[in-house]
């Protein structure tokens, strides 16, 4: 296991820019390359990159699942996190969501009171919409930190609650009475918070483990309700 998770590891940090050469794996994985071969067939056969003769890529989302998978083995979350780039990182998170029966939509825009707005992904799962800000912090991750990230997601998502229902159309939602919407952040590394006004603030990692729990403590949590009363109305004469 030792020497799968080490390979992986290199796997991560050697494929940002394309292909590399297999020695350069075991060479940087500091395993004898007897056992770095047979981690590689290994992980080959898991389909987490591909190879030609002498040489391996990895694919963007081949690199979000050797990311899972090293910290699966017991890597060190922070080391992974620190090979991983912010595409990939929001990948993650979708993936998670994704995993916990939301549907995802990243990178949703819209506008209210004359302002444009941006939420890095939104989770829906019926009545619950999760409002992700998605903070690629590798340093400097304080509390001062904390407290301006969290302020700036509960805006957004104020905004988000006010916005016309056209965005809510957009966003897929036809038939939904009532929203309960909740804001959070989602960082890379464990900051010095896991709440900020009763926002939740969580490291990617730990993220699966947190939507697993969403549903028992969302009475706990920062949250907005949404009404759609008149969402018929409004599908009705935008349809004629």
């Amino acid at each position: 296991m030792t020497a799968e998770k080490d390979v992986l590891l290199s796997l991560l940090k050697l494929t940002h820019n394309g292909w590399v050469p297999k020695k350069s794996i075991a060479s940087d994985a500091g395993v004898p390359a007897n056992l770095a071969a047979k981690a590689l067939r290994k992980i080959s056969q898991e389909n987490l990159f591909h190879d030609h003769e002498t040489l391996i890529n990895v694919t963007p989302s081949q690199r979000v699942e050797i990311a899972i998978r090293a910290v699966q083995l017991g890597a060190d979350s922070e080391r992974v996190c620190l090979s991983l780039s912010w595409r990939e990182f929001e990948r993650i998170a979708a993936q998670a969501f994704e995993a916990g029966d939301y549907r995802v939509v990243r990178n949703f825009r819209f506008k209210q009171a004359s302002k444009r707005w941006e939420i890095d992904i939104l989770g829906f799962r019926r009545p619950l919409i999760i409002c992700i800000d998605c903070k690629h912090w590798k340093h400097g991750w304080g509390r001062n930190a904390t407290m301006k990230a969290v302020r700036s997601q509960i805006e957004r998502t104020r905004a988000l609650v006010d916005a016309p229902l056209a965005y809510y159309v957009k966003a897929g939602i036809h038939d939904w009475e009532t929203a309960t919407i909740v804001p959070m952040v989602l960082s890379l590394m464990t900051g010095p918070d896991k709440f900020y006004d009763n926002v939740p603030v969580v490291p990617v990692f730990q993220l699966q483990s947190f939507i697993n729990e969403l549903p028992s403590r969302i009475n706990l949590l920062k949250r907005f309700n949404k009404s759609f009363v008149k969402l018929d109305e409004f599908l009705t004469r935008n349809s004629q």
